[in-house]
């Protein structure tokens, strides 16, 4: 028999950790204002830019969520939300955060980055030259590793 006192502290727990309880290895970013309560899992965030003092999320299913955090206030608190070993979100020059999972294309010439699951969605987004060069730089370094 499972007491209620039991199920709050699972459920406490849980969410401190952002996890799903029902699917343990399901990562969830959360974001709360005064309005608005987002709960994103973690794997479906393709994206994410910077729109002024506001961030744009983008998921795999095409949303779109807008944010009131600026862009270094939204990777600062995915990185909270996130375990120290996961290394999925790279913060790309000055406007944009990518799920590195979904690294398809990068052409630091053409200013083209593409993200995909070379199944269901595409995005192309830009950055510049140096910050794509940059990514290329440190992926090609991961994989001599």
């Amino acid at each position: 028999m499972v007491w209620f006192s039991d199920i709050s502290v699972t459920l406490r727990s849980a969410m401190s950790r952002n996890v799903d309880i029902t699917n343990p290895g399901r990562v969830y970013l959360v974001f709360s204002t005064s309005t608005e309560y987002l709960r994103l899992a973690a794997d479906s965030v393709v994206y994410a830019t910077a729109d002024g003092n506001y961030s744009i999320i983008s998921t795999a299913d095409g949303a779109r969520y807008l944010l009131t955090q600026q862009i270094g206030q939204l990777e600062t608190r995915m990185a909270e939300m996130l375990s120290d070993d996961d290394m999925r979100f790279l913060r790309i020059g000055k406007s944009l955060i990518i799920n590195r999972e979904f690294i398809t294309l990068i052409n630091p010439s053409h200013q083209k980055l593409v993200l995909s699951d070379n199944a269901t969605f595409r995005f192309e987004v830009a950055a510049s030259k140096d910050a794509l060069k940059k990514l290329k730089e440190y992926l090609e370094m991961e994989v001599k590793l």
